[in-house]
């Protein structure tokens, strides 16, 4: 379900951000007239689809690692790293996404966009709530590494 949303709301972004730069293109080639607002919408737009792609990517673990190192251990230890890597991302997107996050979004809710004229904690918001979803991610991902029993759907089926 979690997957579902976030791959929705990913997709959806990357749609508007097509259209936008289109938009831009064509207004500024076609018409000899850019519309400015639609290269700040596009920014803003990009950080939301990156902060939401790297939620999804955790929680089908198809995020970067190196496991080089990790792979030169036997079973038992490498068990132990990957369940120490998930409970330190867990931590990070706490403390970082979740607690940093907020408190970011709240002190920029009184500073506005130079061309959209919205709040910058409407966009700084994004990271408390992608980090609520790593969050969960990690949540179940532990789960996984402690009993063994698959609590995501495989990739493509949620």
């Amino acid at each position: 379900m979690l997957g579902a949303v976030l791959v929705w709301f990913a997709g959806t972004l990357l749609v508007l951000m097509t259209f936008l730069v289109l938009y831009q293109v064509f207004t500024r080639y076609a018409l000899g007239s850019p519309v400015a607002f639609t290269e700040e919408l596009v920014r803003y737009a990009l950080i939301w689809t990156s902060f939401v792609s790297a939620a999804y990517a955790f929680l089908h673990r198809k995020h970067m690692a190196l496991i080089v190192v990790r792979d030169k251990f036997g079973p038992a230890t490498r068990r132990g790293l990957i369940i120490g890597s998930d409970v330190l991302v867990l931590l990070f997107a706490v403390v970082v996404l979740v607690v940093g996050g907020t408190m970011l979004a709240i002190s920029a809710r009184n500073d506005y966009s130079a061309l959209l004229g919205i709040s910058r904690g409407l966009v700084y918001a994004i990271a408390p709530i992608t980090g609520l979803a790593i969050t969960a991610a990690q949540v179940l991902n532990i789960w996984e590494d402690l009993t063994g029993v698959p609590m995501v759907a495989p990739e493509g089926t949620d």
